[in-house]
């Protein structure tokens, strides 16, 4: 799950904690553009306290200055929708005629977000169902696949890791993409049988484990939901991660290195009875071309590939390293050749 919506569990639970009225606000269907998907959610305390987003910012201005001047006066879970008219959807910042329904849900102690906070916290995926008609909730088991469903008397919402990522190599550059992956929900593994750099990994919220990477992608049956980084430099592990990936249905198997030593790594792959097919899916050189130097710049180029990849966005070659880079060096080429002898 979307880890600002995360963050609205874990304040709904403290918030209930402290003994405030929590109201739980979940879009359930958007009709046209929508700046945050079925299942985003916003959380209002009794006081207008806000944590997470159902939209532009609109929305939530008139829910919260609701709360404010009514405050939260149901008992149970209601329907709403905005932007009806073309008036109402120019107020709210939709596309003119658009429309978003949310469920507004006041917490109580039937609604069981505690253990539904447990349970995402001790990365589990399940899905919960709110009974409309008396607020109570309970929890079951959820596939990655399953998606929001709401048919007027019910709402049932996916909650916990859809998308996993492994790591091999637990380097500098391991720790600042780990960091922001788990800030964009993933559920993150590294894998480092190097005791030298296992010793000093101080992430939270990723797995470490020290097996052989190989070993590793096979335990942990990658699907279409997962993604694979190599970043160690060392072809002893990350060949040995690769040459597992890239026969699973992974949606994104890359690897850290130079053109030259991609090329190199395609030739080494390809004598572990790869075929063609299987040697395409290979993303290197990891990231899109931003420029990128630093650690976290680099961090930053290999995860918008990444959820490109997820989100089934095809990117140009220009805007991937080595088309970029190629791009640059034949323009640079061009130049030389064009400008006058001095």
């Amino acid at each position: 799950m979307d880890s600002v919506d995360l963050e609205v569990l874990k304040s709904s639970v403290r918030w209930q904690a402290e003994g405030h009225r929590t109201l739980l606000v979940t879009v359930v269907r958007t009709w046209g553009s929508s700046p945050r998907p079925e299942g985003a959610m916003l959380a209002v305390r009794d006081d207008g306290l806000v944590v997470g987003s159902v939209s532009g910012g609109c929305i939530e201005d008139d829910i919260i200055d609701r709360v404010r001047r009514e405050g939260i006066r149901h008992d149970r879970p209601e329907a709403i929708k905005y932007g009806i008219s073309a008036e109402e959807a120019h107020r709210f910042g939709l596309p003119c005629g658009g429309t978003i329904e949310l469920v507004a849900e006041p917490l109580s102690a039937a609604s069981g977000l505690a253990e539904l906070l447990d349970a995402v916290e001790n990365g589990r995926l399940v899905t919960r169902t709110l009974d409309m008609a008396s607020g109570a909730a309970r929890l079951g088991p959820a596939e990655a696949t399953d998606g929001l469903a709401f048919d007027g008397a019910t709402l049932s919402t996916i909650h916990g890791p859809r998308y996993r990522m492994l790591v091999i190599g637990a380097g500098q550059l391991s720790k600042y993409l780990c960091q922001i992956a788990v800030g964009l929900g993933f559920q993150v593994t590294v894998c480092d049988p190097r005791e030298e750099y296992t010793e000093t990994w101080d992430i939270p919220g990723v797995t470490m484990v020290r097996t052989m990477p190989d070993d590793t992608v096979t335990d942990m049956r990658l699907d279409e939901r997962s993604a694979v980084i190599a970043l160690t430099h060392d072809p002893k592990l990350d060949d040995l991660a690769l040459m597992e990936a890239l026969r699973t249905r992974a949606f994104y198997v890359g690897a850290l290195g130079s053109r030259r030593n991609n090329q190199a790594r395609r030739e080494r792959l390809r004598e572990f009875d790869l075929n063609d097919a299987q040697l395409a899916r290979l993303h290197g050189p990891v990231g899109i071309y931003i420029g990128s130097r630093t650690p976290p710049e680099i961090a930053i180029s290999i995860l918008a590939e990444v959820v490109a990849a997820k989100n089934h966005v095809s990117l140009p070659d220009i805007l991937q390293v080595e088309g970029a880079k190629a791009a640059r060096e034949m323009a640079a080429s061009e130049g030389s050749i064009c400008s006058p002898v001095r």
